[in-house]
This record gives structure tokens, sequence and C-alpha cells, in this order.
């Protein structure tokens, strides 16, 4: 089903006072239950089924025309091509509004030019599936309401490693990785590289050579790219030489993702795919999702998975809630307590830290208040507050010549809603 004509009939946060002048029951009607959606918690027993709660931003002490504000900006494209935009406050939405885009259209010309650039650069190994221009995989999955959430496919992972441990097939995150790499034990050519440990991955501290900031995500000199459109993705990763010392020194490398689900599989005996979908999906109620393989049938961990907005945004009210869902804890609340504490700094601007596999960003300078940030490549943003026990989301495809809105900016404009 084509998701933007579905969301045409979703129910809206928002209802015109018009419709109750000529009928004053309407009115009683919508007050009564208004109040009673309020009144519901959204922790119920874990026999019971999780259902969505709508509220107005009011009720929970945000400015409704604030909001509103930002969302005709996007509605003009003032912030480029932003598919969705929620905010869930106190577990209940209390914004949600869905923009339609013709990608079809916006993607024509480049689709083929991409392709051309791909085959020249990869051969038989270029993969369709990594042609970000692509409308048939990008945003969408063809045609469905599932919705690339690119990198923060890596803030999923780590909360798998999460549950691994917890349920032991992993019993450190301290454990040096050259054990789980049989196959490829020739590659770990050096004492740097064998030294590299669980937890360098997790805080992309792995010291291994790379680059994915220098040049575009679609530009054949980009690692990533390379790695999308190589037959063996974890040969191409560990090949790679060492740049530093292990723990020392912050480096954005999605093929250290990809490692991590190599290393789930091994310890697990499941693909990261079907580890999630039995221990996280499920659980949370995720039951529609895609999520794309490598060519030898990996888990692509670093930017394969698809999920709806409302299901991406039942990740970030996860680990607003440590973990807990429907009273039952999914993750365990200490490795949320490690995934959030600044494990590294970074060179980026803005007071950019990272956890593990997550984003950490002190948006009050002096204060300790800290947002969790999923950020992927597109403009998918998973952002959660826990002072105000907020979490928003929003996707899109800024992939096009529009500088796209930073996770910062739109965190800001939210925070001038509160009142």
């Amino acid at each position: 089903m084509n998701y933007s004509l579905f969301m045409k009939f979703k129910v809206n946060a928002y209802i015109s006072p018009n419709i109750f002048y000529s009928n004053p029951t309407k009115l009683w009607l919508f007050f009564a239950l208004n109040i009673l959606l309020i009144s519901t918690p959204m922790k119920t027993t874990a026999s019971e089924k999780f259902n969505w709660i709508i509220a107005s931003p009011e009720s929970k002490d945000l400015n409704s025309k604030i909001l509103k504000k930002l969302d005709q900006e996007l509605k003009k494209g003032d912030h480029g091509y932003v598919d969705s935009f929620i905010i869930i406050k106190e577990n209940v939405i209390v914004f949600e509004e869905y923009y339609e885009i013709d990608y079809g259209d916006l993607t024509e010309k480049r689709f083929g030019e991409q392709k051309n650039i791909m085959e020249k650069n990869y051969g038989q190994y270029a993969n369709p599936m990594y042609n970000y221009y692509d409308s048939r995989w990008h945003p969408y999955y063809k045609e469905t309401d599932l919705h690339t959430i690119q990198s923060v496919t890596k803030s999923v992972t780590s909360a798998l490693f999460g549950i691994a441990i917890d349920r032991g097939f992993i019993s450190s995150i301290d454990q040096e990785i050259v054990e789980y790499f049989p196959d490829h034990v020739l590659l770990f050519d050096e004492a740097r590289k064998e030294a590299i440990t669980i937890r360098d991955l997790l805080t992309m501290t792995a010291g291994i050579k790379w680059d994915e900031d220098s040049y575009n995500y679609t530009d054949p000199l980009n690692d990533a790219a390379n790695m999308e459109n190589s037959k063996d993705w974890l040969n191409y990763i560990l090949s790679k030489p060492m740049e530093y010392e292990p723990g020392q020194k912050f480096v954005y490398n999605s093929g250290i993702t990809i490692i991590l689900s190599h290393i789930l599989e091994q310890t697990t005996g499941l693909s990261a795919e079907k580890f999630a979908a039995k221990y996280l999906l499920e659980p949370l109620e995720i039951k529609d999702f895609f999520w794309k393989k490598t060519p030898k049938d990996l888990t692509d961990t670093e930017s394969g998975l698809y999920l709806s907005s409302r299901d991406f945004a039942k990740i970030g009210l996860l680990y607003l809630n440590n973990g807990m869902w429907n009273s039952r804890q999914i993750v365990p609340e200490d490795w949320i307590n490690q995934t959030v504490t600044p494990a590294i700094e970074t060179e980026f601007s803005n007071g950019n830290a990272y956890g593990f596999q997550w984003w950490l960003h002190n948006y009050e300078k002096g204060s300790n208040k800290i947002m969790y940030c999923g950020s992927g490549y597109g403009g998918q943003y998973l952002l959660i507050f826990p002072e105000y026990d907020l979490v928003a989301v929003f996707t899109g495809w800024n992939v096009f010549d529009v500088e796209r809105p930073a996770k910062e900016y739109l965190a800001s404009r939210i925070l001038t809603a509160l009142e």
C-alpha cells in the first residue's frame, strides 16, 4: 500500500473547532475522548498490545503554533526533502505530519548517471541497492511505508549487543575481535589490529584507516561506497591498514558496524536480522521491516534497516524508557546507561560526543543535558531528550543539491516549543 495515500486518512492531533459549532454534543464527546487518551499510560502488562495515544501539543506543554511553523517550512521545502516529522512526549504522539514527495521524478535523470558511474567503477559488483538515486530502494522500500533509516541502523545494532551480552552470548565488550575471524586471521597482520576489541568497534575507535567524510556517499572514492559495492564486505574492511592505536581516536567508519554484524552471527548462531527480529523487533511489535544483506548474506548493520516512521519512533521510546517496553525489560538498563555515556569526543562541532553507536549532543552549554541522537544519511534523525521525556523523529532524503537540516538545528526548533 502506498504510504503517502494511507497517511491521508491517519488520525491527526488537531481537529478544527469549526466542526463543533453546529453540534455541541460533538464538542462534549471530543473533550471526553481527549481526557481519556491523555490519562491512558503507554506502559501496560506484557500480555497486552501496544496502542499509540494521540493528544494535542498543549496537553503536554508544547506550543502548537511553533511546531506548525516548522511544519509549514517543511511542507514548502525550506529544509530540503523531509518525509515525516513526529514528536512524542510522555509516551503520547503530540505532533505527526507526513510530506508527499515524488522521488521517482526527482531521481529519474540521476539514477541512470549514477548507475553508469557504479558500473564503470565496480563492474559486476555494482549493487543497485546502494544507488542512492534509485527510487525503488530510496527512501522507501519498493513503494511501501518502510523508510530507510540509514546509519541509525548502527544504533539499533548497538541495542542488539546489549541484549546479546545480557543473554550470555558475549561475555565482554573488552574481548579482542580476532578470535571471531578464523577465516580472516591473515588480515590481522599487525599487533595493533590484533588488539582491537568490541568496545573499540562500538565507539568507532578501532584505528583502521578509513575515509567516508571527504567524499559524498555516491562517490567511489568514499570507503563506504567502495565497501557497499564489493563482493566481500568483511574482506574489504579488514584488509584496510591501521592508522591509529585502538581506542585512541574517533574515526567514523561504517565498515566497523559490519564487523559487529559478523560477531553477532558468530556468537548467537543467528544473523543480526533474525536475532533482532526475535529479541528486539517482535517484543516492540514491529512486524513489517526490511533489512538489506551483503553479497555474502551478512546483515547490513551499517545502513540496511527500513522501518515505518512510527516503528522508528519505538526505538527512541525504548531508549527514553531505559530499555523498558510494556513493563518488559528488552534492553538492559545498564547497557542503555553505558551507550549514552560519552565514550569519545569527536572532531565535529556543536558539542558532539559518541557513545556506543549513538551520537550524544550537549544541547545546553554549562549543563548536563544530553540529547541522544541516531543520525542517518539523507536526514534520518531519532532525537531523544530525556530531561523533557520527549522523542522526535524525522525521515527524509536530502541527497540532492540542497543542504539538509542538521540534527542540532531541528532539535533547537523543537526545544523552542516547550512551554
